[in-house]
């Protein structure tokens, strides 16, 4: 008996076999959780078990199941004030909160969900234990798991922590934002003075089609995000790979010089380096009063204060600060690109533009593509340049609380900081991801990085 092995089952088979094949002990256990745990010989996993399922039902009745019920409505009843006689003042009278309702429901969900888990997992180690009793087998003692745990099991030690962490920093709020998003949560609805509720498709219907200010400011900004972007990105990768190959040539001295001077423009905080050029570039600049004392122009240039100059402005302004990075990474791949494609080249009669065309930007490409798509998605979302050299100016009527040089996501965020018009942003947001996870999807899978991996040489 001492040989026979008893395999382990998914957690959800050990489930339906405990519910049909399973004695009275295993059936029990649907019931109080790790009871079977503790009847055959488990009783610190038993116990622990039992107390994970009474602090759940303990949260649950007095905090879960109050906020679940209201997430329907996200609250009747908001704050109000009352005169009180006797001191003769007015007083806040408790109400709803919609945010904390939507939060903490949220919180429930995926606190139930997880005990879900933990309640199959603990049925299932019960009809296991039954099925090693059976066999004359002995279940594993609560320091048997342990060991386990930095052993075979050892990967469950070091990721339960990271998981736990990205749930909460991450999972939690990324559901809290796309539910908002469904809501009238702004300015005239702030908790607890004021509940918001639900509004359905309401908010992707404005921006789309149904409010004209609200589809128009989206549709422009849109256009010019993306515009932005490919600018931004394939301006800096070409011209970074220019540049270092002109550094690279044969023949050219003090390389390292070179590379030095143009690296020093990443040894500036960015931030410091757009501020400064903001103020350059304001109508008294230093800029435009150099350009006026030398005679070359009459009226200050509105490099920042005209929609268009600005938005060339914002392009340029960029390639200072992007181009030394690509040149830093751009270097390194062309040192490895074999010399003999190109001395083949040469002596095949092909030129400089042809050999850049045939062999340096596939090579590049190939080996670059996860790179630029990050890029791509980081130019999307580049707050930094936008907010720190224009604010997203100049300002026009024809935009929702926007500016001509803003990107959906500093958009995103002046409807947040200055407007609290949070719904709107979050479905914004939302569209932003979409938008982010599909051409990223989409350009990986189709790029010759992945479809030519085992063939490229």
């Amino acid at each position: 008996m001492e040989n026979i092995k008893v395999p382990k089952d998914s957690m959800f088979k050990n489930l339906i076999n405990a519910l049909t094949k399973g004695n009275i002990v295993s059936k029990l256990s649907f019931i109080v959780m790790g009871l079977g745990c503790v009847l055959r010989g488990q009783i610190v996993k038993g116990l622990l078990y039992l107390a994970l399922q009474l602090t759940y039902l303990t949260y649950m009745a007095t905090y879960g199941l109050d906020y679940l019920s209201k997430i329907g409505t996200l609250g009747t009843e908001a704050q109000r004030q009352i005169w009180n006689e006797e001191l003769q003042i007015y007083e806040n009278v408790p109400g709803d909160n919609s945010m904390l309702i939507l939060l903490f429901s949220v919180i429930t969900i995926v606190i139930s969900i997880a005990m879900i888990i933990v309640y199959v997992k603990s049925v299932s180690e019960s009809y296991y234990n039954e099925r090693l009793k059976k066999a004359g087998k002995k279940p594993n003692s609560f320091i048997e798991d342990l060991k386990s745990l930095f052993d075979n099991n050892f990967h469950k030690t070091l990721l339960t922590l990271p998981a736990l962490g990205v749930i909460c920093t991450v999972i939690l709020p990324i559901i809290f934002m796309i539910l908002i998003a469904f809501t009238n949560f702004d300015k005239t609805h702030q908790p607890p003075g004021k509940l918001f509720t639900w509004v359905g498709l309401e908010n992707f219907k404005n921006i789309f089609w149904n409010n004209p200010l609200q589809s128009h400011t989206f549709t422009q900004l849109f256009i010019w995000t993306i515009i932005w972007a490919i600018c931004a990105t394939f301006s800096n990768y070409i011209l970074g790979m220019i540049l270092a190959i002109m550094i690279n040539k044969k023949g050219i001295k003090f390389k390292g010089f070179w590379r030095t001077i143009f690296v020093l423009t990443i040894a500036v905080p960015q931030f410091v380096t757009l501020l400064l050029m903001s103020r350059m570039l304001q109508e008294l600049g230093p800029v435009n009063v150099l350009l006026q004392n030398l005679g070359l122009i009459k009226e200050p240039i509105k490099f920042l204060t005209d929609g268009t100059n600005a938005k060339l402005t914002v392009i340029i302004v960029n390639m200072w600060i992007g181009i030394p990075y690509t040149m830093l990474i751009t270097s390194g791949i062309l040192m490895n690109i074999p010399e003999e494609l190109y001395e083949s080249a040469k002596i095949d009669g092909a030129g400089p533009v042809t050999i850049f065309r045939k062999i340096t930007l596939p090579y590049m490409l190939f080996v670059t593509t996860p790179y630029l798509i990050t890029q791509f998605i980081g130019n999307i979302n580049n707050f930094n340049v936008i907010f720190l050299l224009t604010g997203g100016g100049p300002l026009t009527l024809n935009y929702f609380q926007a500016g001509e040089t803003d990107l959906l996501v500093t958009w995103l965020y002046k409807l947040t900081v200055n407007e609290q018009n949070y719904s709107l942003a979050s479905t914004i947001g939302i569209i932003v991801f979409v938008i982010s996870a599909t051409l990223s999807l989409i350009t990986y899978n189709r790029s010759a990085s992945v479809q030519k991996e085992d063939t490229f040489q």
